[in-house]
């Protein structure tokens, strides 16, 4: 048995799985979260803007198709933990390569299975996203918890961002992309519409990117609390007003502070498959994939030159921003994930269309 221990004591007991032997000798507070998707649990895993915590899923059973590479949004992963109702092998899918099990093994992922997965969201949505540990006697955690040991302070974009610049090849304009923690599914669409495009570190310059004299700049999704990057938002400040940008989830955030905009922390964060979200300028809805646990405080934007132009339908917070000088987009939600219909896609198409109207007027082809 081992257990996940909150610091007001409250525990959820299960079974281990993964990595334990590797991670035993090291216990630390992790932000637990939730997510409510239905499918897409390597997706997640994988996804780095879970750097960091350590994330419930919903739905009861986990793992029913195994763990097929090809669909990793990354190379790697900085989860912390992972919890689950019930754990299948799913070795005999299809295409499995392996099973979820197999990969938090390798991958250094402690695993929690025969949790009351439904009791614990129900905890955390009363209670808000909280941090807890993961033990393997209840003791342990509580002895943890009097001795408020701290963490490493490194914000988790540092250990979720590539390490030096790398191009993937391309035929069209060149596209910057500051990686955050960047999902695959992101550089694929942008493959996907001709670019050339030149990855580079969270912690690049604005000079070292402009040297490269990019055509347009994404600002990719990432983990953690956007304002703990104040460097970061320098950097964007430096940017935004000489390229068109598109930004997603924390790149979004990120311009909203680097325009002097503020973010504030969810209750318990948009963790799913389901969100909806109106297009303010169209009245089109959209049912969008989210992972987020910061939003753009709206009245902030006040003078910043930024318009709201998207809203999520459940609780009205920010979910894209439109500058009304700059040829600059942002959307809270993923555009490259598609719970149904890819109409959210358009997104790219829309920065697509700002970086060739960019060119044009500058007279570059």
């Amino acid at each position: 048995m081992a257990y996940l221990v909150f610091m007001d004591g409250t525990t959820f007991e299960g079974e281990t799985f993964g990595a334990w032997e590797k991670c035993s000798s090291s216990l630390a507070a992790r932000e637990v979260v939730f997510n409510t998707s239905m499918s897409g649990y390597q997706e997640m895993i994988t996804d780095l803007s879970y750097a960091g915590q350590i994330l419930v899923l919903t739905q009861p059973q986990i793992g029913n198709y195994g763990w097929h590479h090809e669909e990793n949004e990354a190379d790697k992963t900085r989860l912390q933990g992972l919890i689950v109702r019930e754990l299948s092998q799913g070795e005999g899918s299809l295409h499995a390569e392996g099973s979820l099990e197999d990969y938090c093994q390798q991958h250094n992922v402690r695993g929690l299975k025969g949790v009351d997965t439904r009791a614990l969201t129900r905890y955390l949505r009363e209670f808000g996203t909280l941090p807890g540990v993961l033990t393997e006697t209840r003791e342990e955690g509580l002895v943890f918890w009097q001795k408020q040991q701290d963490s490493s302070n490194e914000h988790w974009v540092y250990r979720s961002t590539v390490k030096e610049v790398y191009e993937i090849p391309g035929s069209g304009p060149l596209i910057a992309l500051l990686d955050f923690g960047a999902k695959r599914n992101i550089l694929r669409s942008l493959q996907q519409r001709g670019y050339r495009i030149m990855v580079f570190p969270a912690g690049s310059t604005a000079e070292e990117v402009l040297r490269q004299r990019p055509r347009g700049m994404v600002l990719s999704n990432g983990p953690g609390d956007p304002s703990e990057l104040p460097e970061v938002v320098a950097v964007v400040r430096q940017l935004y007003d000489k390229l068109p940008v598109l930004g997603i989830c924390l790149g979004h955030q990120l311009l909203a502070l680097a325009a002097g905009g503020e973010t504030y922390k969810l209750p318990y964060g948009h963790r799913g498959g389901n969100h909806p979200v109106l297009d303010l300028r169209t009245g089109k809805a959209t049912m969008t994939s989210q992972n987020h646990g910061y939003a753009v405080r709206e009245d902030s934007l006040k003078g910043s030159g930024f318009e709201v132009a998207m809203r999520n339908l459940n609780d009205g917070t920010v979910e894209g921003m439109e500058h009304t000088t700059y040829p600059v987009i942002s959307v809270q939600f993923h555009p490259e994930g598609a719970p149904g219909p890819e109409e959210n896609c358009e997104i790219f198409n829309r920065f697509t269309k700002m970086v060739d109207e960019n060119s044009l007027r500058k007279g570059r082809r």
